[in-house]
């Protein structure tokens, strides 16, 4: 049987996913946190909105992450630059030691992942995805599934 597109990509995001949770356990961070923390540690002090943007993270959810993490220690919030209307989301010393152990852990997930794949195999993979990321996005698919 030929796996569907749908299927193979569920199935490995998942796999991906129950790698890094059991990777960094021992760091006790939620299933929601280390995409945030990856995210933080390329873009420190981010506004919340460009937060959840970047990580696909609905509104609603990421403000109850970002409350666990706050809890944890491993951000802050403040005004930057005297901007009272923004609060910035920004890694603690904690957090960003936290986010450079999920960021090894990533690599070391994908390293696994993409074993066999020659440099060229593994730049058209990524062309492949973003392309069909970004249709997904431009098409409407994630507020419209009747396209």
């Amino acid at each position: 049987m030929k796996e569907s597109l749908h299927y193979l990509l569920m199935a490995n995001h998942l796999l991906f996913q129950k790698s890094l949770l059991a990777g960094i356990k021992d760091i006790n961070l939620t299933p929601g946190q280390p995409k945030i923390l990856d995210y933080l540690l390329f873009h420190d002090c981010a506004v919340q909105k460009e937060i959840a943007e970047a990580c696909h993270i609905e509104p609603a959810t990421i403000t109850s992450v970002l409350l666990g993490m706050e809890k944890k220690g491993l951000i802050v919030r403040k005004n930057i630059n005297g901007n009272r209307r923004s609060l910035y989301v920004c890694l603690t010393n904690k957090g960003k030691l936290l986010a450079e152990q999920v960021e090894l852990r990533f690599g070391v997930i994908e390293k696994k992942a993409l074993l066999g794949f020659n440099d060229e195999e593994k730049e058209m993979l990524t062309a492949f995805l973003t392309r069909i990321n970004k249709n997904l996005i431009n098409k409407g698919v994630v507020n419209d599934e009747k396209n």
